[in-house]
């Protein structure tokens, strides 16, 4: 018997949002926002957020942007508009 380990998350899983993809059907790339509630991980089409990917938020842009580089963060699995 051979045992079979699950493909790796692609490429696209790790830097596309998933809520932006689930919810509005775009494929926008994962970025650090900021909003009044800290910086998070999110997605932005052109000037406007579309999803907040993220469930933490983070007190400065070099917190969030390491924890977007090392996958040291937990996919939101809701979005509220």
């Amino acid at each position: 018997m051979q045992i079979q380990t699950p493909e790796p998350d692609t490429a696209s899983d790790l830097t596309c949002g998933k809520l932006a993809s689930s919810v509005c059907g775009m494929q926008l790339p994962l970025q650090v926002l900021r909003s009044v509630a800290g910086y998070y991980i999110g997605t932005v089409d052109g000037f406007e957020p579309v999803s907040r990917e993220s469930e933490e938020y983070y007190r400065s842009k070099d917190a969030a942007k390491q924890a977007l580089e090392l996958n040291l963060w937990t996919q939101r699995l809701v979005c509220w508009s």
